[in-house]
């Protein structure tokens, strides 16, 4: 269950900001560590947005001459932290406490930091005047059931945003990086048990030819799923199934795993890396084949997402009547990950497997 109360960060400029917009990015060590774009820079793809929306030079401008209420689409339980910059006139709110903020004149930023773990919640917020924060009653915002916050404006002032990002909390390993301990290798077909699954030398998960399954022998419904991944190949194929339906082969939804594009970027092979296979593509191709990336995949009720190297390349909801079968509807039901091995070319490393459980997440409407 989501506990939810408010938390409220005013911001109030002279004038709008003036200064340079940064670019929307992660260093390499923030998406090792698991942090998420939740503003791509270039795109309100991941938000819903009531009201007015535009992207101009790297930054979100929200209520331009129009009242306007955003958020990201994308829920992630009682565990995380973000962060994110700010400017004009307007409301942040987060689903615990509130806080009142003064943002300073001359076109300045301010910026924000929340973190929620369970039941404690904490806000900072810096570049400008005294904040005040403290605990408020229960939100009645349905939004604020699922996003970790929520932006709004009275449409005179537009809100300005830029760099906001978010690290999932609560995640545990799932590989010890010494054995297979926790999975199990799925014989379920033995017409498809090819694949050979080791742990090498320095700590990572080997897997190779197929067809083959390594399925976890824990299930979740509603969780967010971490891994880092290298391809040691061109255009290798390999995926990891979620919500599976027990005793079956690969019988779950799909988060592909393959870095071919033609073209451009846009044009993935095959749905491309971070796709929901046969469901929705990938909006661009961001892994690149022999380095590692770091894909993360969200499921919370009928809500799917996913980011590679911390980009989100899906934002997908199935809209399909429920089944207990996820090839023929929607399913929510708790089930086993895993991993393919795809075919005798199969040639990939896993590492630093974790995953955050989210219980109940958010109801189906």
């Amino acid at each position: 269950m989501h506990n939810t109360a408010t938390l409220t960060v005013v911001l109030a400029l002279a004038g709008p900001a003036v200064a340079q917009p940064k670019a929307a990015s992660l260093s390499a060590q923030e998406i090792a560590d698991g942090w998420l774009m939740l503003f791509d820079g270039e795109s309100t793809f991941g938000w819903k947005v009531d009201g007015a929306a535009e992207v101009k030079d790297g930054t979100l401008i929200l209520g331009k001459g129009k009242k306007t209420v955003a958020y990201p689409t994308s829920g992630f339980g009682t565990a995380y932290e973000y962060t994110l910059e700010a400017a004009g006139v307007g409301t942040v709110v987060s689903p615990r406490g509130h806080a009142n903020f003064n943002a300073p004149p001359d076109g300045e930023w301010a910026t924000v930091r929340y973190t929620q773990d369970g039941n404690f919640a904490s806000l900072s917020a810096t570049g400008g005047g005294p904040s005040q924060s403290q605990a408020g009653p229960p939100s009645a915002r349905p939004e604020l059931k699922s996003a970790p916050f929520l932006i709004e404006t009275d449409g005179t002032t537009p809100v300005m945003l830029r760099a906001a990002k978010l690290k999932p909390g609560g995640t545990v390993s799932l590989f010890n990086g010494k054995n297979l301990t926790g999975w199990t290798v799925n014989a379920a077909d033995p017409k498809r048990a090819a694949s050979k699954f080791d742990v090498t030398s320095t700590g990572e998960l080997a897997v190779k030819n197929g067809p083959g399954d390594l399925k976890s022998d824990k299930a979740f419904a509603n969780f967010v799923f971490q891994t880092e991944c290298k391809s040691n190949g061109k255009w290798l194929n390999s995926g990891v199934f979620f919500r599976c339906v027990p005793d079956q082969y690969q019988n779950g939804y799909e988060a592909q795993i393959q870095n071919g594009y033609l073209g451009d970027r846009t044009k993935p092979i095959d749905f491309g890396t971070g796709a929901i296979y046969r469901r929705v593509p990938a909006r661009k191709v961001v892994s690149n084949d022999n380095e590692w990336f770091t894909l993360t995949v969200l499921a919370d009720g009928a809500h799917v997402a996913t980011w590679v190297n911390g980009y989100q390349t899906v934002d997908w909801t199935d809209e399909r009547k429920a089944d207990p079968n996820p090839r023929n509807g929607l399913r929510t039901a708790a089930g086993h990950l895993s991993i393919q091995g795809h075919d005798p070319t199969t040639d990939l490393q896993f590492r630093r497997i974790r995953v955050a459980d989210l219980g109940e997440g958010r109801k189906q409407d």
